[in-house]
């Protein structure tokens, strides 16, 4: 059951939708994007490890106007205003798979989205690249194509350096109380995302040996200054997945979306552009 709620911003609308996940129910918070246009593509957006709905400010809406697409934003299970982690569940090394292949079906599915005959694009960005990856590659059928922003597809040593370092922040600048403005549960967001990241089992995480199977159009795009990771992360997703198209930006750090935003959304356009008359009889 969807539950809308009117935010403080008379143009935004936050609706929530109950799932049953990891033997609870949980709650969801979405928000629709153009959802009147009901022919148009469907753009689903996939957050960073620290973000959610609100994080994203205007970017969604922005990039759905340029591309003339439907949008769906949520926030993922222990961040912003979705249910948080339970006290004593930690995040496993599977994390960014079981939201691949469990969460976002069943989000979908809930939110009565048939990507049998609507299939969706994906917009992920960091972890949120990841999952939608994930996605395109067990679940080639239900997708029509995917961009990933500086995503991971693997552990460095520069990303958990950098990691570790957002870690002391939390701990000695005021991050904890920005971030706050955009969680529920900041320490169950905050917390649930370092601590696996920084877990020495999940050193050994990668999944470039998952990505041969993604068949849909993909783009890749990383700044040249990310401090998360190497361009490496989407040179490796062109080794595999020989179609994917790359974008390297200069002067550009871990979020394009901020850092380059306008750049951004022309590469996505271009791309997306150019993927529908390919495939339009």
């Amino acid at each position: 059951m969807n539950t809308p709620l009117v935010t403080a911003s008379a143009s935004v609308t936050i609706e929530w939708v109950e799932l049953d996940w990891a033997g609870r129910k949980v709650r969801i918070e979405h928000q629709w994007l153009r959802r009147e246009d009901a022919a148009a593509p469907l753009l689903v957006f996939l957050h960073e490890g620290l973000g959610s709905v609100s994080m994203w400010r205007e970017f969604p809406a922005e990039l759905c106007e340029a591309l003339q697409c439907r949008g769906l934003v949520y926030s993922r299970p222990g961040y912003g205003q979705s249910t948080p982690r339970a006290a004593d569940d930690a995040w496993g090394t599977d994390f960014m798979h079981r939201q691949a292949f469990e969460v976002l079906p069943a989000l979908l599915k809930a939110l009565g989205v048939d990507t049998v005959t609507d299939k969706p694009w994906l917009f992920g960005h960091s972890d949120g690249g990841s999952i939608a990856l994930l996605f395109a590659a067990r679940l080639p059928e239900r997708i029509a194509g995917a961009i990933v922003v500086a995503p991971h597809i693997l552990v460095e040593d520069v990303s958990v350096t950098s990691i570790a370092e957002t870690r002391s922040a939390y701990l000695q600048t005021d991050l904890r109380q920005r971030l706050a403005r955009h969680h529920a549960d900041v320490d169950s967001a905050f917390w649930g995302w370092n601590d696996i990241w920084l877990l020495p089992a999940f050193r050994h995480w990668r999944i470039d040996g998952e990505l041969s199977a993604i068949t849909c159009p993909l783009l890749a795009v990383q700044g040249a200054g990310d401090a998360y990771g190497t361009l490496d992360q989407i040179r490796g997703i062109a080794r595999v997945a020989r179609q994917c198209k790359l974008v390297e930006l200069a002067d550009c750090g871990h979020s394009p979306h901020r850092d380059q935003k306008d750049r951004l959304i022309e590469v996505v356009r271009n791309f997306f552009q150019q993927q529908r008359q390919e495939t339009t009889p």
